[in-house]
């Protein structure tokens, strides 16, 4: 028991913890420049371990590191005395460090160095200490010698063999061998104990053996050494035969006496066992008996710690790992076969060294600050606690008023410079002892700040937003922020200010873009630091790509448009199956798009557009599928519309926990779109019974998740598909899963404080969801005391959500926190806030309010301050109302509306400029002084007058082209002319592309607003610039470009889109066909096939139907350049029973001036049906008389090109079966592009008129050379000239048809013999034109009574340069352009070509 001293000294220490508030220990942060500045004591960082085992063969090498500031200096003491290292040559201390190595190369014996060593750290501010290392020399001992007899017992009887190992440090490891060196069988009747004998239970006559030998395993040395072995000789009644044993009779069937159970170990009734916590429990029974017995564990007054038992040596052992103080009692173990039982109890006592309950810490204390060491720990039996400062006992110290020791704890009270120290605090018992060291450090430093200076933050609007701000000093300084160097602090509201100097933001808005000032003060001095954040746009994709499914061959496209800020940039890449995509040379990627053409099975998988910013990024999906042609038909399910999947089925909960499940369930058929998604809902019956809410959603590969929840809440779930066609239906619901309660884990949000009446302070917050709470009965625990006196808290516990503090003075500061609680507990308690009394209205008014500077937008604003204590809550701005009064433009009338402008300022002699003033006007204004709530005070009132200024932009400028050479503008005046007009200036100049031409101006006087400008050329552009005067100068100009003229617009509006619309058309042929079964969406790749068909036009006359609601498709051709549009119309649901569900849709025009490309779509078997295309042309078509033309195009196949169509004319077309008539597309309407794209007379064009001439020119130079050559050569050679470009040549004698003129590659001209013509049916084919072209005869060739070619009187021999030329008796020339039949006619021929007239002739040509 305590005695009086004791209770008074208790009584004491109670008194000043209750009376004592101490400073929260300053923590330095892990800058290196603030570590390379900070004095601190020495820290030990590295040891060996206290018990320190070596090998005898290696250096011996004991580790001490530390840090510190100053580099700690190192000693160390053995054996409690000081070790001297020098003159020890075989010991040395590591630099930097204090790590002793011990070396024997020079001699000397390990075993001289054992002992207890420790080392100290120390440096100017203290000495710290290591643990006691006790060194020891591994040691592994011989086997004694021992002549061992013969051991000789009787079959049945237990035997044990004794191994007793040499003691070895640390001890070996035991196991018995044989002379074969392999290991003795154990069961459970032979096995080894615990001390490394071996026990039998009882003994076989097998057993008798030779060569029963222990063995012990030094670790250390890795060595083993054997002891003697053992003879053992089994007495038998009868004689043994290896052969007759047998599992079932070991005996053989001899007679053996059998035996109740004794136990060989451990002996007697009942033992005792000590160990210690978190250490091991070994207890071993090994029992005697025939049979053999088995073994069984119990603990009596409780069961077994089953999760931290284990059973070895077949049971005989019982293992409990990590024993603690409730694991201790008497534990039983029971022998038994069916001869009895034998029952032994082992009394467990558990023992403790010392462990830590509150380790002490560092301690770094400002001057005149309080803290304390604190050093509990705990053991069996109760550990005694020493204080050592420095290494010496804290008794033998100098004594320090600012310190004071209460048994494990130490008080520091108002600490000075100086008096840093290292405080070691040893536990200890008879089963161990704990060291700890920890420094206190008093610390003197003004405020730092250690992020970057001047930082850039750029965020996304309306995210959470944190601004950093790192800041250090001793003591701790306070931290408030700024906003663009204005307010009285940001904290509250839309911000909250954490203790290490973050400011939240709680949703960034564009407004909240600036530059925020953190600035840290104490009295040591302050520190600030800015960050300019920028608010920007999410980037978003705001048109995604969408599933696709395609034919093989045809092309797919994905659409990716994103929305970002214009300030970020962004790239965007695409991925295919997560993979990044290889564009290669047939993928196009632009901007918004992905575009696949000629799609192949390679292309299936899902694509990912993904687009990045620096801040931010966002990504989207599509599944492209690549369908085989086969799948069109409609018996194959696959080209089968996709649909909604099915719901999910048997949902299933397992791994039930506190706060989650597991949730498994089946999926649903897909229905031919893969489930990219599953949503989990969920509804629980307290809160919103009924009501279905989103819990999570899951990628549509899993079937099986855990589910997050929140406690004390009775769950069920349900589960939706989604795939790219929609939401599946939902599940059936789950079973029904409760969560236990829970203290809260949520602090409520939005705390605060304001004054709604100058008396008052109303405490707000946010209630809990209702997911929140985590239990019943949840209350507010809400805490407040005034800021600046530094009183106890004050609290309240209530259900809402609101407080109000009455009876306060009018805005004083006030400390807020709140805490949510319900039955099961607190939950963690909230930051403190500061929040603000009632503000009451200003009583003093800004005076001498006066203007100087005034020019014509602006004026500089000047006026005397109030009191800021007048001003009866926060100060938060001087506010000038002011007003337009009037303007000095005569007639101009104004508006009167009251404007605001803020101005904060604590200066002594406040300024400001006021601007956005409109020109030539008089204005009034006044000051007051307001605080969030009210105003004060009117000051005196002001009257300026603005100066003249510029005037603003016409109010309008329209610019019309009338014809093909004249512009006509027009304009009216500004609407604030912002002085007298004086009149307008117009500049203008041309524009071509990119080129400009010298500006031209035109001046106006103020009562004109129209202008006419005559064109040079119809086809100039000008840019014009208009802006009016006032004396002061030109205003705002307002620009714009003359437009197209009628003849250049574009069809598709500058778009190139195509316009969809619904017509009513009435049919100019057969009746409508009836309505057809609706088929699948699939798509199909239009080939152009570029034959013309021949068409056939006729006239009818329309036949009046009802009319019938038809969707059309106009396109409108853009112009050239553009590519073509696709128009693509599906059909509508119908149905037609007459022809058999056969249907035509998606009919596709890609049209062009005089062309068009036709295809569509049909479910028609192949070659069972040929298709009519018919085209009618729109009557109200310009120049075509207004008849309505149609063309039948019968019996083709898609896709086809239509020809001879008119430029810039409307169309209709629509595609019938020939068979079945009533089978009928949509009518698509079209319309061709214009022939031309400006009209201008190309006979008046600079490049056509030189052309002309340089070919007239050319004609020229030809006939004068061919006239040169007649002259020197006679006929034949000038009338090469003409005849070199003739087509055919004369026939010979027999009528064979001259070969076409084969043209070649260097531009002459060359003849092929009749056996080489590649297809002969090709010239016979040709057109009627052609054939009769072809056997026209030469011109100058006569023809002969027998319809022969003969030939003109002029002969060519006279003009050969050889004699192998041969001719007829007519007098014509074959030469080698004949049939010859002769070997060596054919080859003169050959040889003679470079000779030949004509060639020579076409070489003239």
């Amino acid at each position: 028991m305590l005695g009086q001293g004791g209770h008074v000294a208790l009584v004491h220490m109670s008194l000043l913890l209750l009376l004592w508030r101490e400073a929260a220990p300053i923590e330095v942060p892990q800058d290196a420049k603030i570590l390379q500045d900070l004095k601190q004591p020495p820290t030990i960082v590295k040891q060996s371990v206290k018990d320190y085992i070596v090998d005898p063969r290696d250096n011996i090498i004991i580790e001490c590191e530390a840090k510190g500031n100053p580099v700690p200096t190192f000693s160390w003491r053995r054996n409690g005395k000081f070790f001297n290292i020098g003159k020890d040559p075989r010991v040395t201390m590591r630099k930097r460090s204090g790590t002793l190595e011990i070396g024997f190369r020079s001699g000397g014996r390990p075993e001289d160095y054992e002992g207890e060593y420790q080392c100290f750290a120390s440096n100017d501010l203290g000495v710290a200490l290591s643990n006691k290392i006790l060194l020891r020399v591994s040691k592994a001992p011989l086997w004694p010698k021992e002549v061992l007899e013969p051991v000789v017992v009787p079959e049945g009887t237990p035997l044990v063999l004794p191994c007793n190992p040499p003691p070895g440090l640390p001890p070996p490891f035991t196991f018995w061998m044989n002379s074969a060196m392999t290991p003795i069988p154990q069961d459970a009747r032979v096995s080894m104990g615990l001390n490394g004998d071996l026990y039998f239970s009882n003994v076989l006559a097998r057993d008798a053996h030779t060569d029963y030998s222990c063995s012990a395993r030094f670790l250390f040395t890795h060595t083993i050494q054997q002891k003697n072995p053992f003879t053992l000789k089994v007495l038998t009644t009868e004689p043994y035969n290896d052969t007759s044993y047998n599992a079932t009779d070991p005996y053989g069937g001899r007679k053996v006496a059998e035996s109740t159970p004794t136990f060989l170990s451990p002996s007697g009734s009942e033992s005792s066992k000590m160990v210690l916590r978190d250490e091991p429990l070994l207890l071993e029974c090994i029992a005697a008996g025939l049979p053999t017995p088995t073994i069984k564990w119990f603990k009596k007054g409780g069961d077994l710690p089953w999760s931290k038992v284990k059973y070895e040596n077949y049971n005989k052992t019982l293992k409990v790992i990590n024993m603690s103080e409730e694991d201790a009692g008497e534990y039983v173990c029971m022998a038994n076969n069916h001869l009895g039982s034998i029952r032994h109890s082992i009394f467990v006592q558990v023992k403790a060294a010392p462990y830590w309950l509150d380790k002490p810490t560092n301690l770094v204390l400002a001057p005149d600050e309080n803290g304390r060491l604190v050093c509990r720990a705990n053991g069996n039996p109760k550990p005694n606690i020493q204080w050592l400062i420095n290494g010496e006992p804290i008794d033998s110290s100098p004594q320090n008023p600012s310190r004071q020791v209460l048994g494990d704890t130490i008080i520091f009270r108002s600490v000075q410079m100086g008096s840093s120290a290292v405080y070691q605090c040893n536990a200890s018992n008879q089963h161990g002892y704990l060291l700890a060291n920890a420094f206190v450090s008093v610390l003197d430093m003004p405020p730092r700040m250690l992020g970057p200076k001047n930082q850039l933050i750029k965020v996304i609007e309306n995210n959470r937003t944190f601004l950093e701000c790192p800041f250090f000093g001793s003591p701790l300084p306070d931290l408030r922020w700024f906003k663009n160097g204005q307010g009285s602090g940001l904290d509250g509201g839309h911000y909250r200010v954490y203790i290490n100097g973050t400011l939240e933001i709680k949703r960034a808005r564009a407004e909240d873009e600036g530059t925020y000032t953190c600035v840290a003060n104490s009295i040591l001095g302050s520190a600030e630091n800015q960050v300019r954040l920028e608010v920007k746009e999410p980037t978003r994709i705001v048109r995604a790509p969408e599933h696709q499914s395609v034919i093989r061959g045809s092309k797919a496209h994905f659409d990716c448009k994103v929305k970002s800020d214009p300030s970020l940039p962004i790239t965007v890449a695409w991925t295919k199956d997560d993979k990044p995509l290889y564009l290669g040379w047939r993928l196009k990627k632009d901007e918004e798009s992905l575009t696949i053409p000629n799609v192949n099975e390679g292309d299936e998988g899902t694509y990912t557009c993904t687009v990045k910013s620096e801040i931010d990024q966002d990504s989207a999906s599509a599944r492209l599928t690549v369908l085989d042609e086969a799948s069109l038909h409609p018996s194959v399910s696959s080209a089968l519309p996709p649909d909604r999947p099915d719901p999910p089925i048997e949902l299933d909960l397992s791994e039930a926990a506190a706060r989650s499940v597991r949730l498994t369930w089946i999926p649903g058929n897909d229905h031919r779109s893969p489930i990219t998604q599953y949503l989990v809902q969920f509804e629980e019956d307290r809160y919103e019974p009924g009501r279905w809410q989103d819990l999570s959603t899951y990628l549509g590969d899993l079937n099986s998740v855990i589910l997050q929840l929140a406690p004390f809440v009775n769950y069920q779930f349900r589960v939706i598909a989604i795939n790219s066609v929609g939401p599946s239906q939902p599940s059936r619901p789950s079973p029904r899963y409760k969560t236990s309660g829970a203290a809260p884990d949520a602090i409520p949000r939005g705390l605060r404080g304001w004054g709604s009446k100058k008396d008052n302070m109303e405490i707000t917050w946010e209630p809990l969801l209702d997911l929140e709470r985590n239990g019943p009965n949840l209350h507010y625990n809400v805490l407040w005391r005034r800021n600046d006196l530094g009183e106890e808290w004050s609290n309240v516990t209530t259900v809402g959500s609101k407080h109000v503090v009455h009876n306060t003075e009018t805005y004083v500061p006030y400390e807020i926190k709140i805490q949510a609680r319900n039955e099961f507990g607190q939950g963690p308690e909230s930051n403190v806030v500061i929040g603000y009394s009632g503000e009451d209205k200003p009583t003093d008014a800004p005076s001498d309010l006066r203007v100087s500077k005034v020019d014509s937008t602006k004026a500089n604003i000047h006026w005397k301050p109030v009191d800021l204590s007048s001003v009866s809550g926060e100060f938060k701005e001087y506010r000038l109302y002011y007003w337009r009064e009037s303007s000095l433009v005569p007639t101009l009338v104004v508006s009167k509306e009251k404007k605001t402008k803020g101005f904060y300022s604590i200066m002594a002699e406040p300024s400001g400029i006021l601007g956005d003033l409109v020109p030539y006007s008089k204005y009034k204004m006044f000051m007051v002084v307001a605080n969030n709530l009210y105003e004060g005070p009117r000051s005196n009132t002001v009257e300026i007058t603005t100066k003249e200024g510029v005037p603003d932009a016409p109010k309008f400028f329209r610019i019309n082209r009338r014809s093909f050479d004249t512009i006509h503008l027009e304009w009216d005046k500004p609407l604030e002319p912002n002085g007298i007009l004086i009149g307008y200036q117009l500049k203008y100049q041309t524009v071509n592309g990119s080129r400009v031409g010298h500006p031209k101006l035109e001046t106006f006087s103020p009562n004109v607003t129209e202008f006419t400008l005559r064109l040079p050329d119809r086809s100039t552009r000008y840019k014009f610039y208009l802006s009016a005067l006032t004396q002061v100068g030109a205003g705002e100009v307002f620009a714009e470009e003359s437009p197209h003229f009628a003849n250049e617009e574009n069809f598709t509006d500058s778009t190139g889109l195509v316009e969809l619309t619904d017509a009513s058309l009435a049919s100019a042929f057969s009746p409508t066909p009836p309505p057809l079964a609706p088929l699948p969406p699939t798509t199909i790749a239009p080939t152009t096939i570029s034959t013309s068909t021949s068409t056939t036009s006729t006239t009818t006359t329309t036949a009046t139907t009802t009319p019938s609601t038809t969707t059309t498709t106009t396109t409108e051709a853009t112009t050239i350049g553009t590519p073509p549009q696709l128009v693509t119309i599906r059909q509508s649901d119908q149905n037609d029973l007459g022809a058999s569900g056969r249907e035509i849709w998606n009919l596709t025009v890609e049209p062009n001036s005089n062309y068009a490309n036709v295809s569509w779509r049909h479910n028609f078997q192949a070659g069972s049906s040929e298709f009519v295309l018919e085209l009618t042309l729109d009557s109200k078509t310009p120049d075509q008389g207004g008849n309505k033309t149609v063309k039948h195009v019968p019996r083709v196949k898609p896709p086809i090109t239509l020809v001879d169509l008119i430029a810039g004319a409307v169309y209709h077309l629509r595609v019938y079966s020939d068979d079945y008539n009533s089978v009928s597309s949509k009518s698509v309407t079209f319309k061709t592009k214009p022939a031309y794209i400006d009209q201008v007379d190309i006979a008046t064009q600079g490049w056509f008129i030189g052309l002309m001439c340089a070919i007239a020119l050319i004609i020229l130079i030809l006939l004068i050379v061919c006239f040169i050559k007649r002259s020197r050569g006679g006929k034949y050679p000038g009338a090469g000239c003409v005849t070199g470009f003739t087509k055919y040549l004369v026939r010979d004698k027999k009528d064979l048809p001259l070969d076409p003129v084969d043209q070649k590659e260097d531009g002459s001209f060359d003849y092929q013999n009749g056996s080489s013509v590649p297809d002969r049916n090709e010239n016979e084919n040709r057109s009627l034109e052609s054939s009769d072209e072809d056997n026209k005869p030469l011109q100058g060739s006569q023809t002969s009574l027998d319809g022969n070619v003969k030939e003109s009187d002029d002969s060519l021999v006279d003009y050969g340069e050889g004699g192998d030329g041969q001719f007829n008796e007519d007098g014509s020339f074959i030469g080698q352009y004949t049939v010859k039949k002769d070997k060596d006619e054919t080859e003169g021929n050959e040889s003679s070509e470079a000779t030949s007239p004509v060639n020579a002739i076409y070489s003239l040509a």
